[in-house]
């Protein structure tokens, strides 16, 4: 097929001989989804685990500052060991044509095609179909505030954001890049240097990505034909490959209206396609009143006399993240925990039907806030790495998994590239660390089916349990090493889950239930985590149930009332 240089090449007529993935039966909350680096997951290579362990991936610092390979073949020849983990949904990387010295995607030059060190569109396309056979998303990531580092400032100098001066475009790095051509204009760039601040408004939205260069952010002409440009370029792989969702990168950068225009009319071209689930969400690094402005009906506005409602679906729960991994490791309070998710309850109430339902993850290839990057893995043991993504599948939210995390991945270093290991030796082109016999994979998996076959964990409300050591004065837990207990409730099912967050001592502690009103409902039993069942108990006066649960170290469990 003949290279598109132009977005006015571009055909958005529906495929005649394409029969376009609807995907009604699911909701996107129900999903659990994979998030993979393209270049880290796997090349083109026939290989085979390893007989032990991974624990820090593959490749070294200096290997993984560079492209080290990954492929969207390697990806489809390994589809079923991401479906085995029980995932529903594929979240991949930016993969459109980037900047040669970039190989994480986010650097974009071509945004009409794919990246050649990754494949063809062709081997996109066949990924989608591929995935789609086993009844899985696909989800492309997407950079809208900034291209690639396609052009330079004044003897090529970084120049940096000084209240608000727009700066000269001295020249591009390539006579025939960005693409499409269109984005070969001065006037269609901030051109404002580099942020310093990015918590400085008007700053971090109208500054570089340092050295991407940021589009323009206002609300000028050129900032909305640019934004029409992305529009028809991003409807461009919809209608080509069938993909089923896009997460948006920098949100935070960009304003609510122009996102919710990007959005209203990614969803109704979707529509126009018979795509009717298509799945918008966000990276949104902020507060819960920054998300109101994102999400759902909070974003109303109107362009040109047109009403454009919605913007995105939901947002990565960055505020969970930020909580969780203490938790889980014994050593933080789960008061921050629970107070969490009454803040995420007040917020959802005005963002519509599936407002509350964030993006939940414990590692990505970012890991915001920390000054020495490393994953969740880091001083963990095989347990808490499972009660962590087990917390994820069975809590609100769509969980979604960092590839790696699934084996128990530290990574430990200095900078981002220790976070963004190969899943495939760079020594050895026959081994990689796809391991489907490991503790973690085996019980992430098995947790993952129990949440696909369970109404209960994926649309039940969830109740953090207040907990006793009597069986008398009962209270939310308040320590760091305690047991931790919530449960999801749909009409009159109940599942427990309950997780013991020390790492030396057993605990034995009773925690409160939905009240039953028969006997035949006077027990619950293990579905994960241990075997046999548990009394249902209750107090004297008959008004508080409760079951009693003695927890290992780090053992995690989920109890049923059916």
């Amino acid at each position: 097929m003949k290279p598109i240089w132009s977005i006015n090449d571009i055909d958005l007529t529906p495929k005649p001989d394409k029969k376009y993935w609807k995907n009604c039966h699911r909701e996107w909350r129900e999903e659990f989804i994979y998030f993979l680096l393209v270049d880290r997951f796997h090349d083109n290579n026939i290989r085979k685990p390893m007989n032990k362990p991974v624990r820090n991936g593959f490749g070294n610092q200096e290997q993984l500052k560079k492209f080290c390979g990954g492929t969207l073949r390697g990806i489809i020849n390994n589809l079923d060991y991401i479906s085995g983990l029980g995932c529903t949904a594929l979240w991949l990387s930016p993969l459109f044509e980037n900047n040669p010295e970039s190989y994480h995607g986010y650097a974009i030059q071509n945004y009409l095609a794919v990246d050649k060190r990754f494949g063809t569109k062709e081997d996109l396309e066949e990924l989608v179909d591929a995935a789609h056979k086993l009844d899985m998303r696909v989800f492309l990531d997407i950079v809208l505030h900034h291209s690639g580092n396609n052009w330079f400032y004044p003897d090529d100098q970084p120049y940096y954001y000084f209240n608000g001066a727009t700066f000269p475009l001295a020249g591009w790095r390539s006579d025939d890049r960005p693409i499409p051509i269109e984005l070969r204009d001065p006037e269609l760039y901030g051109r404002k240097g580099q942020i310093r601040n990015f918590d400085a408004y008007p700053e971090t939205r109208e500054g570089d990505f340092l050295e991407l260069k940021s589009f323009r952010m206002d609300d000028s002409p050129e900032a909305r034909y640019v934004q029409d440009i992305l529009i028809g370029c991003h409807c461009y792989w919809i209608k080509e490959v069938d993909v089923d969702g896009f997460r948006l990168d920098a949100v935070k950068h960009m304003g609510e209206g122009a996102i919710s225009r990007f959005c209203s009319h990614i969803r109704e071209y979707a529509y126009s396609l018979g795509k009717k689930n298509f799945f918008l969400f966000g990276e949104l690094v902020g507060s819960e009143d920054l998300y109101n402005k994102y999400i759902g009906p909070k974003t109303t506005v109107s362009v040109d006399g047109q009403n454009i409602y919605y913007g995105l679906n939901s947002v990565l729960d960055f505020p969970l993240y930020h909580i969780l991994a203490d938790v889980i490791k014994g050593k933080a309070s789960p008061e921050r925990l629970i107070d969490r998710y009454q803040s995420l309850h007040a917020n959802a109430l005005g963002r519509g039907e599936f407002g509350e339902f964030l993006v939940t993850f414990l590692d990505n290839h970012d890991q915001v806030g920390q000054s020495i990057k490393h994953r969740f893995g880091k001083d963990a043991t095989e347990e808490q790495v499972i009660a962590g993504a087990g917390f994820l599948l069975c809590a609100l939210g769509t969980p979604c998994i960092y590839y790696g995390t699934e084996q128990g991945f530290d990574g430990s270093g200095e900078d981002d590239s220790t976070i963004r290991e190969t899943m495939f030796s760079l020594e050895d082109q026959a081994t990689n660390a796809l391991n489907k016999s490991g503790k973690i994979y085996q019980s992430i998996s098995q947790i993952a089916f129990l949440r696909k076959q369970s109404s209960v964990l994926k649309f039940g409300h969830m109740h953090m349990r207040k907990l006793s050591t009597d069986g008398i004065n009962f209270h939310l837990p308040e320590c760091a090493k305690c047991l931790l207990a919530f449960s999801r409730v749909l009409f009159d099912q109940e599942l427990v889950v309950a997780y013991n967050t020390s790492p030396e001592e057993e605990r034995e502690e009773y925690v409160t239930v939905k009240q039953q009103p028969t006997e035949k409902k006077r027990y619950y039993k293990f579905l994960f985590g241990d075997t046999g069942k548990v009394k249902v108990l209750e107090n004297t006066e008959g008004s508080r149930q409760f079951i009693k649960l003695k927890l290992r170290p780090m053992q995690f469990v989920i109890l049923t009332n059916q």
